[in-house]
């Protein structure tokens, strides 16, 4: 019997889906750290990301899904 996933998790799920298998792997060994400090552990986050931080990964992210769409099959 498998797990039935929610809509957020059905998205998550994708979303890895369609990481290079180098990206996937990193992330996976990220959620791996994470978990494993706890629910009980608070991570600030604030001072990790600038609004420039921010502002030029949306910029990065937005062409690779434009390079991405450009290249599948219609």
């Amino acid at each position: 019997m498998e797990p039935q996933l929610n809509a957020r998790e059905t998205s998550l799920l994708e979303a890895f889906r369609r990481l290079p298998p180098g990206a996937a792997a990193e992330l996976t060994a990220l959620a791996e750290r994470l978990a494993a400090l706890g629910s009980n552990t608070e991570i600030d986050w604030s001072d990790s990301w600038s609004d420039e931080d921010l502002g030029e990964f949306t910029t990065a992210s937005i062409r690779q899904l434009e390079a991405e769409e450009s290249n599948e099959p219609h």
